[in-house]
Order: structure tokens, then sequence, then C-alpha cells
């Protein structure tokens, strides 16, 4: 992990929410899941674009990186719910909705998705800046993007979704908020918006390729390993169910080669990060 990945870390959680109130473990449920860990991949993402380019920016962005952990952390929340994925494990620790109860569940991701533009709101930066951000976050993260996702893989659960269907599925609920997060590191490193837009259509392939990783670990780890409940996966549309192991397991490994070759059209400044993260979480 890299230095500013371990002070992000640290203003992480620094800076959780936390109210005055008599409810008995409010408080604790609003951390429990951030605290719990998890890949930080988005806000790396993030970071890692502002570090290429403008540096003295990164202790800044650390605030909208943090709203978009969050976002990520109240999806996760949401997604394991009974009326959804009903998982008992996320992150290594009991599910919000096993350790307290379902309502505490949803309360939780309700104040952590809010919460989550509170703290862009509060950045160091531009309000235009701001303004950008929390467009881009708010739509991805919210109608035309996460959400319109998991509403199709709730809906379309034990339905076989074509291969085209399946990837707008996870374009959708996963690949755009992490495209988003590439972008938002653009806007506050303001680069040009032809490359935030070159940025964003990476995103979404490295989205893809995450997606693809996440259904393999479904299949070939236990929960345990994961740290999260595996083997959830059987009536949902994954690319493991639709493909076969081995050929999602190629797709996988020809996507990572594709992005590889991709992310050398970057800069220097960008393209040896991209790699790098590509190889770490990847290969």
């Amino acid at each position: 992990m890299s230095n500013f990945m371990q002070e992000f870390e640290s203003f992480l959680r620094d800076n959780l929410p936390s109210v005055d109130s008599f409810h008995p473990f409010y408080n604790d449920a609003l951390k429990k899941m951030v605290l719990a860990g998890g890949k930080r991949f988005r806000p790396l993402l993030l970071l890692s674009v502002v570090d290429a380019y403008e540096p003295l920016l990164v202790k800044n962005a650390y605030f909208a990186a943090l709203g978009v952990e969050l976002l990520h952390t109240y999806s996760l929340i949401h997604d394991d719910l009974p009326a959804m994925d009903n998982a008992d494990l996320r992150r290594g620790e009991p599910t919000l909705h096993k350790s307290y109860d379902e309502v505490m569940a949803i309360l939780a991701g309700d104040a952590l998705n809010s919460h989550a533009f509170y703290m862009i709101a509060k950045a160091p930066l531009s309000d235009e800046v701001k303004i950008a951000l929390i467009k881009e976050l708010s739509y991805y993260g919210g109608v035309g993007g996460m959400v319109l996702g998991q509403a199709i893989d709730c809906y379309f659960e034990n339905q076989k979704l074509n291969l085209e269907e399946l990837k707008f599925l996870h374009i959708h609920k996963t690949a755009k908020l992490i495209a988003t997060s590439l972008k938002m590191g653009a806007i506050i490193a303001s680069l040009e918006t032809s490359k935030q837009n070159k940025l964003f259509d990476f995103g979404e392939k490295l989205g893809l390729l995450f997606q693809i990783q996440d259904d393999i670990i479904d299949v070939t780890e236990d929960s345990l390993q994961a740290g999260k409940t595996t083997n959830n996966d059987t009536d949902k549309n994954s690319f493991v169910n639709l493909m076969g192991l081995e050929d999602a397991l190629k797709e996988r490994d020809r996507l990572a080669g594709e992005l590889e070759e991709k992310a050398q059209y970057f800069d220097d400044k960008l393209s040896g990060v991209l790699i790098e993260i590509i190889k770490k979480y990847f290969k």
C-alpha cells in the first residue's frame, strides 16, 4: 500500500460519522462495516490519479475518496440485506443485519449514503470542483449506475440473461462507480475533459474485470478466504454461471491484458500506476 493510502486509512478512521445520542449502538453501526476494511479499491483509483498529476492536492482529495468509500460501503450493507443477497459475512465480519437487526442495517446504509456527499461538501476544494464531484457520484452511484444495476440484478434473478445483458447489468452495478472514481480524481487534478472521459471509459472496462474476478472468487474461495459469503450466486446472473469457470478465467486474463495495453496510451505519469494496480489485483 502506498504512503498516501496509509495516510488515507488514518484520515478515514478520524472522519467517520459520530453524533451524540442515547441510541445504544447507532454510532457503532455506522462505523462497523467501514472499519472492517476492504480493498479500498475505489479510493485508491481516485487518489492515484490525483497523485500522478497534482500530488499537493492528495490530502484535499481524501474527503472525496472517503465519500466514495462511504457510498460503496452503503451499497454493500444494502446488498447483503435479506431482501437482496441475504448474506451473513462481509469484509470478514458478520453483516450488519446479523450484528444488529435489519432496521439498523437499512438506516446505517442510508446514513452512509448521505454522509458521502457531506464529506465532499466539506472538502478543501473549489465549489466548482465539489459540484462536479457530487454530480458524478450521485448519478453513477444512483439512478444512472449502481442502483439501476442492482434493480436488474434482483429482478432477473432465476432468469438467464445473455452476455450483452449481463455486461449491461454489471457495467451499471459495479463498473460505473469504479469508472467514476477515476474520473473524480481527474476532476480534482483539473485534467482536460477528453482525458476525464478516457479515464471513465477505461474504468468501465476495469470495473467489468473487477466483477469477473469477483464472480470467480464466489466459486473458488470459501467464505473465510474471501471475507464474505461465497457460493451465493447460484441463482444470480454471473459471468461464471453464464460462461463456465474456465471461460470466465480466460476472459479475466484477456481483459486484464487488454487493459494493460490500453493503460500505456495514458502518459507516463498515470500509465505505470494503472498497470501496477491491474497486476496487483488481477494477476
